[in-house]
């Protein structure tokens, strides 16, 4: 009830901040009662999340969102981290990082009335969609667990009271599944106070945290994510403030700041979550072109555009004379935030819920609509204004453009970010048309874009505002240009594989590393304050060499291991030596000996079933060095009965893989209808998994299901007579893998003794490394360019 009346208070102090705020911009002297507003508007945040995080901490169960996502196993860290592990909880995170920046934008603002005023009122209109995402009217953190109806599993409860007669009116069985479960309501809660039983000695347990997010970048990737996304909302409110005020100058200096420290954290969240999902989830990769990953990336890109067209407005413009690109950037700086908001639809509606493991679940017809006014809201306001505003912008001075400048070069870099952020937006979008879009498509379409950028980046250093001389320009080159290609060279030929292609994007990936060195170094001589950019640039395109070797020259395979049998994997001897409960017996690990040249490591993959959802969860081991990372996924353990030779195969969706001649696709999951309400009851249910079968240049279609019957599960084999193949469904899992086992039909019968052995998928991927470090220079550079364009504010 205290964490809703304060949602409800911050909601009215917003609302009257808002409105002091416009009657200070329209010339009436109400500025201090506005940033009074705000102020009891960002301590009641601040006290409803001290109550949420109070309620976590001493395990308040009778509260919804404590009860759905803790519980008193898990470690201080997860358990605090679980105040951002739903929905509802994410958004009060997202709400008391913007609130807390505007206190920061305040000071920042407050010397010039007019421009705090026009900032801090579309700044607060921001807030306050916030504000009734976590409201009572919405999807609040604070509900009670009976405020509405449920059947919550026995095991939550407390045994000594479930025997008492008044108890036993609410506790009923499930005839199909066996399982026993208490109705919670408010009639249960009654009947508790008669009795005088404290609900918190009746519940006393949780649910607690998906086995996915308890690891220890839980604590870290959503804070910072959501920081970034806070920080996006500072260059929206100086565009739209820009064109109230018809000051279209001033803003780019003001928002400038804003806009690098918005690249800098949100960057940094997105890859630290590419760093989890690398580290965790067992696929190998660190981006997979996921929707919802993608959705994050998108303001990211745009972020990255407007600041090289802002560089060009604050250049070209003069005390007389309009610069360029003034609604490019109004308009640019509207759409960094416009896309943060569609990220969170896509992620909180529930509309990419079969195209992707990250959304949510279907938060219900009135927060879907709500999100959508959000977007649209939003998007009218920054885009309308430009528009209304379009005849009071002037066009700049015509003056002769040269192709040879470095205006051109900051603009052509900017169009092709733009027309990246346009790739990704289509196959982002692609599953709300109920289409979907292979990975390759993103990796196809950028590509040429992310050559093109990487030639520019180093071209545009040499050259100058206004006009340059192509000779020199030429002659000045040069020595950099050869460089990249001998350096190009020299690494594909190591790597052992050139064609014209890896050739071309190697050469620009080197030509950005040698430019940008060459001209820090002359930096460094003066002022080390104007290196970010060159910093920055550097560590994208030691980034993108990463990505490249990875990519192109990583290793893989599956292999079973028997158990002390030592196998030449990949020019590298395996072993595995056996098996060892940790976490008290909770979980399994596996080690593998594995001799390389003349180093010896272990690796330590670990399988566990998950109480959480009674699901087979795998986490890799990861042996790094600078040079390649040693990637162990395990797949399945056989204990040593006897079998069959069959061979186990874990695909992910989209996947394709291959068996004796027999190529195996998983298209992907074939759900009934309504399966969620259906999981959420105990009804029988089935989910099919829809694969493509290619031999001898014939395409063969097959669909095992498990089955959900009386609370136990069970997998379907298919027998293809066609190609004498038969296929066995062993499980799936929340990622949305699939494990299966394919054999022969005359192996059936076949069941010679088997040892112990793990089956892993076991890749090499080298200089993975480049990847990280290209990360920590780009964030490094986007410091210092930072802390230069608020020093330049300040002066």
């Amino acid at each position: 009830m205290l964490g809703n009346i304060l949602i409800t208070i911050s909601l009215g102090a917003s609302l009257f901040s808002i409105y002091f705020y416009y009657k200070s911009f329209k010339g009436f002297n109400k500025i201090q009662y506005a940033r009074l507003s705000y102020h009891v508007m960002t301590i009641t945040i601040i006290l409803a999340s001290v109550f949420l995080m109070y309620a976590i901490v001493t395990h308040q169960y009778q509260y919804q969102y404590v009860f759905n996502y803790s519980n008193a196993d898990l470690s201080t860290g997860l358990l605090l981290s679980t105040f951002f592990a739903g929905q509802e909880g994410s958004f009060l995170l997202w709400l008391l990082f913007t609130s807390l920046i505007g206190i920061a934008l305040i000071s920042a603002t407050q010397k010039n009335h007019q421009l705090e005023s026009s900032v801090m009122v579309i700044y607060t209109f921001a807030i306050s969609f916030l504000l009734m995402m976590v409201s009572p009217i919405l999807k609040s953190p604070f509900e009670l667990l009976w405020s509405e109806s449920s059947y919550l599993s026995v095991k939550y409860f407390n045994d000594s009271y479930l025997g008492m007669a008044a108890i036993k009116n609410f506790i009923v069985s499930n005839s199909n599944s066996g399982e026993t479960f208490v109705h919670v309501n408010k009639d249960l809660i009654s009947t508790l106070n008669l009795n005088g039983i404290a609900f918190e000695n009746f519940l006393i347990k949780g649910k607690g945290l998906n086995p996915l997010l308890q690891n220890f970048w839980m604590q870290i990737h959503p804070p910072i994510l959501f920081l970034g996304y806070a920080l996006v909302t500072v260059p929206y409110a100086f565009a739209v403030s820009a064109s109230l005020r018809n000051d279209f100058k001033d803003w780019i200096n003001e928002a400038l700041p804003w806009v690098i420290g918005s690249l800098l954290i949100l960057g940094l969240g997105i890859m630290i979550g590419g760093y989890w999902a690398y580290g965790v989830l067992g696929w190998g990769g660190y981006w997979a072109w996921d929707p919802v990953e993608n959705a994050s990336l998108i303001p990211w890109i745009i972020l990255a555009a407007l600041l090289h067209t802002m560089l060009i407005q604050k250049k070209s413009q003069t005390a007389i004379n309009s610069a360029k690109f003034v609604k490019t950037n109004l308009v640019l700086a509207a759409l960094s935030y416009i896309f943060v908001i569609y990220s969170t639809f896509l992620t909180r509606s529930g509309i990419l819920s079969d195209a992707s493991v990250h959304s949510f679940a279907d938060p219900g017809q009135t927060v879907y609509t709500f999100l959508l006014i959000y977007i649209l809201t939003f998007t009218a306001l920054g885009i309308g204004i430009v528009y209304l505003k379009r005849k009071n912008i002037k066009l700049p001075l015509k003056k002769t453009d040269n192709i040879l400048s470095r205006e051109y070069g900051l603009f052509y870099g900017a169009f092709a970010l733009i027309a990246s952020a346009i790739v990704v937006f289509v196959g982002t979008s692609a599953p709300i048309f109920g289409q979907s879009v292979d990975v390759d498509f993103y990796n196809k379409m950028n590509l040429p874009l992310v050559i093109f950028m990487g030639v520019l980046i180093g071209l545009t250093l040499y050259l100058n505002w206004g006009f340059s001389n192509s000779k020199k320009i030429v002659k000045s080159i040069l020595p950099t240009f050869i460089a990249s290609i001998i350096a190009s060279t020299i690494v594909l030929v190591l790597l052992g594989k050139i064609d014209v292609i890896l050739m071309i994007f190697t050469f620009s990936i080197f030509f950005t590393i040698t430019t940008n060195f060459y001209f820090l170094y002359l930096t460094s001589m003066t002022n080390v304050i104007f290196s970010g950019g060159k910093i920055s640039h550097i560590g994208f395109a030691i980034f993108l060499l990463g990505v490249m070797i990875t990519g192109y020259f990583s290793e893989s395979g599956q292999v079973e291991l028997v158990k002390n049998e030592k196998q030449k994997v990949l020019n590298r001897e395996i072993t595995f030596t056996g098996i060892k409960p940790i976490e008290g017996g909770k979980k399994y690990q596996f080690n593998i000996a594995v001799d390389e040249d003349y180093s010896n490591f272990v690796a330590e993959p670990v399988m566990y079933i998950s109480s959480f959802n009674n699901s087979l969860m795998r986490e890799p081991s990861i042996i790094s060095s600078f040079n390649k990372d040693l990637y162990f996924s395990p797949t399945s353990y056989e204990e040593g009965k006897g079998t069959n030779n069959n061979n186990s195969v874990v695909l992910k969706k989209g996947e394709t893989k291959e068996y004796n001649g027999l190529k195996i696709n998983f298209v992907g999951f074939q759900f009934p209808d309504a399966i969620m309400e259906k999981m959420q009851s105990g009804e029988d249910f089935e989910i099919g998994v829809n694969l493509k079968l290619y031999k001898d240049e014939k395409e063969y279609s097959s669909t095992p299901v498990m089955k959900f019957e009386n609370g136990n599960k069970s997998y379907s084999n298919v027998v293809l007579d066609e190609i004498g193949v038969k296929i066995i469904l062993e499980s799936l899992d929340v990622a949305g893998n699939v494990q299966l086992t394919i054999g022969n039909i005359n192996d059936a019968v076949a069941s010679p003794v088997k040892k112990e052995s793990l089956t892993i998928e076991f890749s090499v991927k080298p200089f993975m490394s480049l990847v990280w470090i290209g990360v920590i220079l780009m964030a490094i550079g986007f410091t210092i360019s930072t802390l230069r364009r608020r020093r330049e504010v300040m002066v």
